[in-house]
């Protein structure tokens, strides 16, 4: 049995009580968890919770109600009243916990975790978890996982419902990854748990439990779309029309931005959305904001974006500088196409929050200008960039030059 410390006790400060539960029901919990159910006045948790711990609950019980705010909105209501809610496994593992911390101090909070369900799915497999990329998919793409398959890497990803592991299997056959090993891990810790390994191009599992984590092997086709870690991917990677920040010239722009955790991204002008794609490659935690006026190309920026496991890049189709008013400031913002339209480059200095980089890139003469007057105005680092790519010349192999690039970064001095 776990005695709570006096600290974590509950009292009046330490109003709201978050309990970890498994498949298992009240059989998994300590007797400390169990008291604090039966003596609670009001219950909240997921109708599943509920109907596992009804035999403990003595008090008012609350399903979540959609949306889901509203539940958060009635929990908060009750602040300094005891409140006990429940969450599968970790609260704070891609849990109810999470949201939660953001309106209740961790004083005013008893919690007890259980193993969660990736815990519980590393010990079937014998996965060290800490070398294993964890991902929740659940309500989110899955797109997200295509920048995590890398030959070799073994992957823990939570999907939605009983239909994501077969759509897990689609998207590994698509993109190269067919003969990755796909083990389906449903209900764990609970008397319905089954545990399934097939192939990912021959998957045919039915009957899947909608409370499911996938087990991925990535093993690697010849053809496989893998994305480098590095700044600077294959353009041949991307769709576009020719409207495209080269390799070489988007890595030295990456590096010019230099992006940090959390951070967003203005990419003004965004072609392919190249850019914009590879910054929030950089961190989970990146944002960007990709602003087209092409229709077209904006279609082509949200393939990429999902391609590259990238779906939340925020596309605004117009024409800067209109389009750019009432977006959030951004801490970077690159301007590759239409930065010598009028008002631009002042919109874009406006909207740039305090200490935040900017980066420009010119390849015609009217850009460069440009650039070579607001770098004699402000200051900040100019260079030019020139590369030339080995070709054939007849039965030969000589240099071509690609267009010269002028790149103007620039840090907005603290106000």
């Amino acid at each position: 049995m776990r005695v709570l410390p006096m600290s974590e006790m509950p009292s009046p400060q330490r109003w709201l009580t978050l309990i970890g539960i498994g498949e298992d029901g009240p059989a998994g919990l300590g007797d400390d968890a169990k008291r604090l159910i039966a003596a609670a006045p009001v219950v909240f948790g997921g109708t599943r919770h509920i109907e596992l711990m009804q035999a403990l609950i003595k008090g008012e019980a609350h399903s979540w109600l959609s949306p889901f705010e509203k539940s958060i909105e009635a929990v908060l209501a009750r602040r300094g009243m005891p409140t006990v809610v429940l969450a599968s496994g970790d609260p704070f593992y891609y849990g109810v916990g999470a949201t939660l911390s953001r309106h209740v101090p961790a004083s005013e909070m008893t919690v007890i975790p259980a193993p969660s369900s990736f815990s519980l799915a590393a010990s079937r497999l014998g996965w060290p978890l800490q070398d294993v990329t964890v991902l929740s998919l659940h309500g989110r793409p899955l797109d997200l996982v295509r920048p995590h398959l890398h030959p070799g890497r073994k992957i823990l990803a939570l999907t939605s419902d009983a239909q994501g592991p077969a759509d897990l299997a689609r998207l590994l056959q698509e993109a190269g990854f067919g003969q990755s090993t796909l083990t389906v891990l449903e209900a764990l810790g609970g008397p319905h748990e089954r545990v399934s390994t097939q192939r990912a191009a021959d998957f045919r599992l039915s009957g899947i439990n909608d409370l499911n984590v996938c087990g991925i092997e990535v093993a690697v086709a010849t053809d496989a779309r893998i994305l480098a870690r590095s700044a600077g991917l294959d353009d041949s990677l991307f769709e576009h029309d020719g409207q495209i920040t080269k390799r070489e010239i988007r890595a030295m722009t990456l590096s010019a931005l230099a992006p940090r955790h959390g951070e967003l991204l203005w990419d003004i002008g965004a072609g392919s959305g190249s850019v914009g794609v590879e910054w929030m490659l950089a961190h989970p935690s990146m944002r960007a904001i990709a602003i087209e006026s092409s229709g077209e190309r904006a279609a082509r920026i949200r393939r990429n974006a999902a391609n590259f496991g990238v779906p939340g890049l925020t596309i605004v189709e117009g024409q800067a500088p209109h389009a750019l008013a009432g977006l959030p400031a951004p801490d970077a913002i690159f301007i590759g196409g239409g930065g010598s339209d009028g008002g631009v480059m002042d919109a874009a200095i406006a909207g740039l929050k305090a200490g935040g980089r900017l980066v420009a890139n010119a390849v015609t003469i009217e850009m460069e200008a440009m650039l070579l007057a607001e770098h004699a105005r402000r200051g900040g680092s100019l260079i030019r960039i020139d590369i030339a790519r080995a070709a054939p010349i007849g039965t030969m192999t000589g240099w071509r030059p690609a267009m010269p690039v002028t790149q103007w970064s620039w840090v907005k001095p603290s106000e």
